[in-house]
């Protein structure tokens, strides 16, 4: 599941393949932008911001993209064999010389002027992975609602960017905190923040994300060996999401 640290991940191997070489081909499969023609320009960066990736081309160009539940960008070398979904899932492909990048099943793409992207990101809160990572602008946004869910509140990306469903509940882990507990509830609130920046560096250069809980219902607790419980709860979309946790190490708060 895409969060802050795969899109990392995914902008760092983009950026390696695509930036300081011209495009030999470009197809935008999606209906506003499919007649733009980036051929011959060069890819000038690829930067992850949050969920979403920016990749800049010269002509003050950047293609704005987010991965959302199962999007993907493959790399793949020049006569090997695409394989990450069937043709009609591809919505972009960026081409060099060495390199082929395909965009699979993206909910978003849009091609934006780069003095635009404000537009597309600049409702984002303080970037876990990025250069403006500010942890108490980060701590005052989550606190601006004291009675909304923890949960909800991390998910929220105008909160802090970065963190999406497995990192919900694992920072709610990690603080031994249930995920319905209200954000003004918590002692010491900042240790979200603390948790929140630590999980994501820590599975920044991971090829395997290491989870305590999620995707782990049913088996035992690694602190308490309590086994694991998962619920819905909603997203701040309004979306119902799966979330684990710990009924002994995360009592839930009182109805």
């Amino acid at each position: 599941m895409p969060e802050g640290d795969t899109v990392y991940q995914a902008a760092r191997r983009l950026h390696a393949a695509l930036a300081g070489r011209v495009l030999t081909r470009s197809d935008l499969r999606v209906p506003r932008f499919a007649t733009a023609d980036l051929t011959g320009r060069s890819v000038l960066d690829v930067t992850p911001r949050g969920k979403h990736l920016l990749t800049r081309i010269e002509g003050e160009l950047t293609l704005h993209s987010h991965l959302r539940m199962d999007g993907s960008w493959r790399i793949y070398e020049p006569g090997e064999r695409w394989r990450g979904g069937p043709a009609h899932q591809i919505r972009a492909i960026l081409a060099n010389a060495e390199h082929t990048a395909v965009g699979y099943r993206l909910p978003v793409l849009e091609l934006l002027r780069t003095q635009d992207e404000s537009k597309a990101v600049g409702h984002l809160g303080p970037d876990l992975l990025g250069p403006d990572w500010d942890a108490d602008s980060a701590l005052r946004n989550l606190l601006q609602d004291p009675a909304r869910a923890i949960g909800e509140a991390l998910l929220d990306q105008r909160n802090l960017a970065g963190v999406g469903n497995v990192y919900k509940s694992e920072i709610c882990f990690a603080v031994r905190a249930a995920p319905w507990l209200p954000v003004g509830e918590l002692p010491a609130p900042e240790r979200l923040v603390t948790a929140a920046k630590q999980l994501l560096e820590a599975n920044k250069d991971r090829p395997v994300r290491q989870a305590y809980v999620y995707g782990r219902a049913g088996r035992p607790c690694p602190r308490c060996r309590t086994p694991i419980r998962t619920a819905t709860q909603r997203d701040p979309s309004g979306r119902e999401r799966p979330t684990y946790w710990c009924p002994k190490c995360q009592p839930a708060p009182p109805l």
